[in-house]
């Protein structure tokens, strides 16, 4: 059985168009040569720098948790490879758009580079601290952060749009925030989760 088979018979890829992107945007094609072999495991591997694509059951349900949509503009931070940017970017298609953010630059480098093999048109590759979010295209319809963060950080709560969603590891937790007007939000805590911590430039 393949992985992506797996992931759906575990309960843990649901969505039509999230198991689609799945089977489009190939995970081999985001790892380092060293690591290619490795594709099919469902663990999370270093991509250099501290730094890891994540496992692919987590970003399944990181991913059924966010529940992007066609259309939708989704900032992604902690990019890393630039596997969650290219399977936001399919999922929301020619009318949305994916701001990916990753304050490393050589891996900033190697995610865009990744994404580009897929001849997406629709992700804008930034090299910024995440923490801040970005100002500049908020507010976002989504917002999905790869690493884990102290709390859920008020720049990303302001920068999203009412009806919005973020999926943001805190901790060990993958916590869930839809934003019901601009103050208040209903939260959602999965816990036993392990992801590497959100560097920023301070």
């Amino acid at each position: 059985m393949d992985l992506i088979d797996k992931l759906i018979k575990e309960g843990w890829l649901k969505t039509p168009r999230i198991i689609e992107a799945f089977k489009k945007i190939k995970r081999v094609d985001f790892l380092p040569d060293y690591m290619k072999e490795m594709a099919g495991q469902d663990q999370a591997l270093p991509i250099g720098y501290g730094q890891t694509n994540s496992q692919p059951a987590v970003v399944a349900f990181m991913l059924e948790k966010l529940q992007p949509k066609p259309g939708e503009k989704i900032l992604d931070i902690g990019s890393g490879s630039g596997w969650t940017t290219a399977l936001l970017a399919e999922i929301v298609g020619e009318k949305g758009k994916v701001f990916s953010i990753e304050v490393i630059p050589e891996l900033k480098e190697f995610g865009e580079n990744n994404v580009s093999s897929y001849n997406l048109k629709n992700t804008e590759h930034l090299c910024i601290d995440g923490s801040q979010g970005y100002k500049k295209e908020a507010p976002f319809d989504r917002i999905l952060v790869s690493a884990s963060a102290k709390e859920v950080l008020s720049a990303w709560k302001e920068q999203l749009k009412i009806g919005g969603k973020i999926v943001c590891p805190v901790g060990s937790s993958i916590w869930v925030l839809e934003k019901i007007n601009k103050n208040e939000f209903l939260k959602e805590e999965n816990p036993g989760f392990v992801f590497v911590p959100l560097v920023d430039k301070k």
